[in-house]
C-alpha cells in the first residue's frame, strides 16, 4: 500500500458515480487515443517514399525516435501536472500540440522539418496517452472502470495493425503527407467535443512542477532510446559513441532517482515504489508487454513476408487476429472486473497465454499454414487482452485519488522503457543470428546470387534461384522462432511476478447508482 498523500497536495476525493453524459466524453478520450497510438506506427510503411522524396536515408530513424522519444518524456509530465492542477485544460492542449506537430510534419519540406513535427507530435501524442486514461480514473468509480479501461487495450492492439496499413494505402493512393493530415479533422472533432462537454473536479494544489528531475529524466529516457536505437544498427555495441551514451545515461538515471529522493515535488515520487501492487504491475508491464508484444508483433511481419512471400499490406492483415484476441478477451473481463471487483486472475492468465503463443511461435517452419500462424497470434491478443488495462487499474485502484494520474502515467512510462529496450535487445539477438545462419547455408554460388545480404527485401529474395531462396528463407527462419523460445524465462518471471500480485478489491461509487451498461462492439 502506498503511503499517504499530503493532505496539501490537491482536495479532490475521487468519482462517486458515472457523468450522465460519459459515453459522449468517451468517445472523444477514444478518438484522441487512437490517433495518439497510430503516429507510432503510421509512417512505418511510408518510411521508404518519405526518405527518397525528403533525400534524407540516413536520418530516417529519427522519423520514429523522434516521436517515441518526445512521448515518453512527456508522459511522467502530463501525469504530475495534472494531478497537481487538473486536467481538462492539460488535456485540451495535448490536442493542440498534437495538430500542431500534424500540420508541420504534413508541410515538411526536408527531413529536419519532418522530425521536428514530429517530435512536437510526441509531445502531445505522449500527453494525449496518459491524461486520457487519468481522466476516466477522474469520473468513474474504480470498479466501473475496468469496463472502460478494456476497450482503451484494444486501442493500442488495432493502432499496431492500423497505423502500417494505413501509412502504406495513403502513400501508394492520396500521399503519405495525408498521414499526417487526417489528424487534423478527427483530432479538431475530439479538441471540440472535449472543450464543449467535459467537466472535471477542480483540483486545489500548492506544489510545483520539479523542473530539475525532469532535466535529468530526459536526459536518461534520451541516453537510453539512442543506445536502443543506434547499437547493432548505426553503430556497433563495442563503439565509443554507443558506450559513452549509455554510461550517460546511466549516471543520469542514478542522479534523476537521487534528486527524487532528496526533492519535496518529485516528478515521479519514490514513495510509489512502496506499493508491491504499482510494482509488480510495472514489472509485468516491462517485461511481458512492453519487451514481449512489441518484440513479437515488431518482427513477425518481416519473418510473413520473407518466409511467405506475402506483401507488406498482407502481413499487417495477417495480425489482425491479434486485435481480435485482445477485444474477445479485454471486454468480457473488463465487465467481469466490473461486476466483482476482482482483478487478480486476469493478468495470471494473461501471462500465460502470452507464454503459450511465444511458445508455439518457436516451433514455426517453413511449412506451418498461415492459418495456424493467424490462430497463434489470437492466442497472443488475448493474452494481451487480459492483462493490458487490467494493470493500469490496479495501479490506479492502489492510490488516492489526488495521485491517480502520476501512477498511471510512472507505469506507462516504464512500459515504454521495457519496449524500448525489448525492441532492441531482440533485435540484436535477430540479426545476429541471421548473420550467422546466411554465413552457414549460403554456399558460394547462391551467396554471389544473393549479393550483399544488408539489401534483402521480400521482392529480392523470392526472385533469387530456387537454391538462394531456400536458403535465404530457412535463415530467417532458423534466426527468429528460436528467439520466440528466448522469451519464454522472461515471461515465466512475468507469470511469477503475477501470482505475486496482491488483490486489493475495487472502489465501487454510491451502492445507490444504477450500474453501466456492459461494455459491447
Amino acid at each position: 500500500m502506498a503511503e499517504p498523500i499530503p493532505a496539501s497536495r490537491t482536495s479532490y476525493e475521487g468519482p462517486t458515480s458515472v457523468p450522465a453524459n460519459f459515453w459522449v466524453i468517451f468517445s472523444g478520450l477514444m478518438l484522441t487515443m487512437l490517433l495518439s497510438a497510430l503516429d507510432q506506427t503510421i509512417v512505418s510503411t511510408a518510411l521508404p517514399t518519405i526518405v527518397g522524396e525528403l533525400e534524407g536515408v540516413q536520418h530516417m530513424a529519427w522519423v520514429t525516435t523522434a516521436y517515441i522519444l518526445a512521448a515518453t518524456i512527456a508522459m511522467p509530465v502530463y501525469g504530475r501536472i495534472g494531478d497537481l492542477v487538473g486536467r481538462k485544460t492539460l488535456f485540451l492542449s495535448g490536442i493542440a500540440i498534437f495538430l500542431v506537430g500534424s500540420t508541420i510534419a504534413g508541410l515538411s519540406q526536408d527531413m529536419t522539418m519532418l522530425i521536428i513535427g514530429r517530435g512536437i507530435q510526441g509531445l502531445g501524442g505522449g500527453g494525449l496517452m496518459i491524461t486520457s486514461q487519468a481522466i476516466i480514473a477522474d469520473l468513474v468509480p474504480a470498479r466501473q472502470r475496468a469496463k472502460y479501461m478494456a476497450p482503451i487495450g484494444a486501442v493500442f492492439g488495432l493502432s499496431s495493425v492500423a497505423g502500417p496499413l494505413l501509412g502504406g494505402w495513403f502513400t501508394d493512393s492520396i500521399g503519405w503527407r495525408y498521414a499526417f493530415w487526417i489528424n487534423l479533422p478527427l483530432g479538431g472533432l475530439a479538441l471540440i467535443v472535449c472543450a464543449i462537454v467535459l467537466k472535471l473536479p477542480k483540483h486545489k494544489a500548492t506544489a510545483k512542477l520539479d523542473v530539475i528531475g525532469f532535466v535529468l529524466m530526459a536526459a536518461a529516457v534520451t541516453a537510453t532510446v539512442l543506445v536502443a536505437d543506434w547499437g547493432g544498427t548505426e553503430y556497433d555495441w563495442t563503439d565509443p559513441l554507443v558506450i559513452g551514451t549509455g554510461i550517460g545515461g546511466v549516471l543520469a538515471w542514478i542522479l534523476f532517482f537521487v534528486w527524487e529522493s532528496r526533492t519535496s515535488d518529485p516528478l515521479i515520487p519514490l514513495y510509489l515504489f512502496r506499493s508491491r501492487i504499482f510494482n509488480m504491475a510495472t514489472l509485468i508491464g516491462m517485461i511481458v508487454i512492453g519487451v514481449g508484444m512489441f518484440a513479437i508483433i515488431g518482427y513477425l511481419p518481416t519473418y510473413l513476408q520473407m518466409v511467405y512471400g506475402v506483401s507488406a499490406t498482407e502481413s499487417g492483415l495477417l495480425l489482425i487476429p491479434m486485435v481480435v484476441g485482445i477485444m474477445s478477451a479485454a471486454i468480457p473481463s473488463g465487465n467481469a472486473i466490473s461486476r466483482t471487483g476482482k482483478y487478480r486472475m486476469y493478468p495470471i492468465g494473461g501471462v500465460a497465454l502470452v507464454m503459450l503463443a511465444a511458445l508455439l511461435m518457436s516451433t514455426l517452419s517453413v511449412d506451418t499454414p498461415v492459418a495456424l500462424i493467424c490462430v497463434y497470434v489470437f492466442v497472443l491478443g488475448a493474452g494481451l487482452g487480459l492483462m493490458m488495462q487490467t494493470l493500469v487499474l490496479a495501479v490506479q485502484n492502489d492510490f488516492p485519488a489526488s495521485d491517480v494520474g502520476t501512477a498511471t502515467s510512472s507505469n506507462n512510462f516504464f512500459r515504454e522503457i521495457g519496449a524500448t529496450l525489448g525492441i532492441a535487445g531482440v533485435g540484436a539477438v535477430f540479426t545476429s543470428r541471421l548473420t550467422d545462419q546466411l554465413a552457414t547455408r549460403l554456399d558460394a554460388s547462391s551467396a554471389q546470387s544473393v549479393g550483399n545480404t544488408d539489401a534483402l527485401t521480400p521482392a529480392l529474395v523470392h526472385a533469387l534461384p530456387q537454391a538462394a531462396q531456400d536458403a535465404v528463407i530457412a535463415s530467417y527462419q532458423h534466426a527468429l522462432t528460436p528467439v520466440f523460445l528466448y522469451l519464454i524465462p522472461l515471461f515465466a518471471v512475468g507469470l511469477v511476478l503475477a501470482f505475486l500480485l496482491p488483490e486489493k478489491e475495487l472502489a465501487d461509487g454510491h451502492a445507490a447508482e444504477s450500474p453501466a451498461d456492459p461494455v459491447t462492439v
